[in-house]
């Protein structure tokens, strides 16, 4: 290991957490407010009772919350624990990171002003998520959170909901931000150990190996997802990393780049683990893993 690799890996590391930082403030700027000023009775109106319908809610408010994957985790713990069915939120969470409107103009422009592969990537995330999410809803019927976020702190944050309708402003406000700041430190140590990992995977694992497995629709895939989860950019960035690699890759595993980095990348797995139960969390890669697989491959026949 020489000087020189130290320092592309160092460089590579502080840029992916530059880069994160911003959207994780905005992950807990809004949890905070949603703790703070959200009661659990405004949840409970507007969440279809259906549980297809409620998935089909989550797919959909993504894009009213301009976060990348670094911040989506808190903000949908905090919706989850006001009362959102899991479902609606793993679905939120899956799809918020891809079809936020920042998301989608970054991949128009990284793909030469295309309206075409925007439309693949929200349409293929929003498949993918809904899936995902149908099948969560049947596989856990309690919520997946680990000890200290569960239930009893669910309950703990109902009852002091109630207990705040009549606090004065500031010091409402004041409660989001130490809330966001706990949230900050709590979710930040994953996402710096997950941007090492990271930054240690794109130093020393060349990504001419992994392009040399790409001979067929199904390894090209694969070796995307794989690409995707290893560099772990935010999806703000992650489409313009795409189009380079399109006189190399099928459209079908562009967009399995496109949709899994987003939704499962080292950044975030590592948040989810702190936040979820490992077999929750592993049973969520493994079907997002599966379907984004399974949707890219179509995408490949219908776009190819």
């Amino acid at each position: 290991m020489t000087w020189t690799t130290l320092y592309q890996m160092n460089t590579i590391f502080i840029s992916m957490v530059m880069e994160a930082i911003p959207f994780v403030l905005v992950g807990v700027l809004i949890s905070g407010l949603i703790q703070t000023f959200v009661k659990d009775q405004w949840i409970a109106r507007i969440m279809p009772k259906n549980r297809f319908l409620a998935t089909i809610f989550g797919c959909g408010i993504g894009i009213f919350f301009p976060s990348c994957e670094c911040g989506i985790v808190p903000i949908t713990k905090r919706l989850i624990n006001k009362g959102m069915p899991l479902h609606a939120g793993i679905a939120f969470m899956l799809t918020g990171p891809i079809i936020n409107p920042i998301v989608l103009f970054s991949t128009y422009i990284a793909f030469g002003n295309d309206w075409e592969m925007v439309g693949i990537r929200a349409g293929l995330a929003i498949a993918v998520a809904f899936s995902v999410s149908i099948i969560v809803s049947f596989l856990f019927k309690d919520l997946p959170f680990r000890i200290q976020d569960g239930q009893a702190a669910a309950a703990h944050e109902h009852a002091s909901g109630i207990a705040s309708v009549r606090i004065p402003m500031r010091k409402r406000l004041y409660e989001v931000i130490v809330h966001a700041v706990d949230e900050f430190f709590s979710v930040g140590k994953y996402l710096v150990l997950g941007a090492f990992i990271a930054a240690c995977m794109q130093t020393f694992v060349p990504t001419s190996y992994l392009l040399h497995l790409g001979s067929n629709p199904v390894t090209s895939s694969l070796v995307m997802i794989a690409l995707a989860f290893l560099i772990s950019l935010c999806s703000e960035a992650d489409a313009f990393i795409a189009a380079s690699f399109r006189s190399t890759f099928t459209v079908g595993s562009l967009s399995a780049f496109l949709v899994f980095g987003p939704m499962i990348d080292i950044k975030n797995t590592l948040m989810l683990l702190g936040t979820y139960r490992s077999k929750f969390v592993f049973t969520l890669i493994a079907l997002v893993t599966v379907f984004t697989l399974v949707g890219s491959l179509l995408v490949g026949r219908l776009f190819g």
